[in-house]
């Protein structure tokens, strides 16, 4: 038996330790607006908008044109590719069962699709024979597949031009999740879009609201203090009492 299961760390131990410990703190949607911005013109703007979707870097590597369907305005997550020992390319399905799934494509997300295709139709007619005609969306000018390290690394040089704090790429799946959730999207579809067989996992990790986040509970707090000024200020949150 473990005798260590018995034991009981003390509460200011734990807290202690939590204080220690960094905690990750997503952009908000300010700051993902402005990298929107900065990153428009960069030829992988495509898939750095997959990651702001909530898609795992390794899934966003690993997605295949064939995985997109720009009629039905659907993709599906169903491959991944990792990087062993900074070196060995693995590539194999996605990391659960929850993980193959089908997402429906935003508008914004299909268009810039649609151009990255053009564009790489472009670069193979330029390039002619010597262009590595792979099947994957996250390539490069000459068609060669890109790491889920090459992508960090163009990531946070974009994020440097933009003058942003730097956060793991894996973070904007929090950045997506916690707006989602925040806007009223259904649990299990929220657990469902995140490829978790558990919501409680996607809450746990991955929804992470801040401050002004909370605006909205503040002013509905204020039906508490006083019943006219919470109909009130709901009134001027929908738009029916002028300021």
């Amino acid at each position: 038996m473990n005798v260590a299961s018995e034991l009981s760390i003390p509460r200011k131990a734990r807290k202690a330790e939590r204080k220690i410990k960094a905690q990750l703190v997503p952009w908000n949607v300010m700051e993902v607006h402005t990298f929107v911005g900065h990153v428009k013109s960069d030829r992988l703007y495509a898939p750095l908008l997959l990651s702001l979707m909530g898609l795992r870097p390794a899934e966003v590597v690993g997605l295949r044109w064939s995985d997109i369907d720009l009629t039905a305005d659907a993709l599906t997550v169903a491959n991944t590719r990792t990087v062993m020992g900074n070196k060995k390319v693995v590539e194999k399905d996605t990391k659960s069962m929850a993980g193959e799934r089908a997402l429906p494509l935003p508008l914004p997300v299909k268009e810039a699709l649609k151009r990255f295709k053009a564009l790489q139709a472009a670069e193979k007619l330029a390039l002619g024979k010597d262009y590595l005609d792979s099947v994957y969306i996250c390539v490069n000018e000459a068609g060669e597949v890109h790491t889920t390290k090459q992508l960090r690394t163009r990531a946070y040089k974009l994020m440097e031009e933009a003058e942003l704090r730097r956060v793991r790429l894996y973070d904007a799946r929090a950045s997506c999740f916690t707006y989602l959730a925040n806007h009223g999207v259904p649990d299990h579809l929220l657990a469902r879009w995140a490829g978790h067989t558990n919501v409680k996992t996607t809450k746990r990790w991955y929804v992470k609201p801040d401050v002004e986040d909370l605006r909205g509970a503040a002013t509905t707090w204020g039906g508490l203090r006083s019943a006219r000024e919470g109909v009130c200020e709901t009134a001027v949150r929908r738009g029916s009492v002028g300021l």
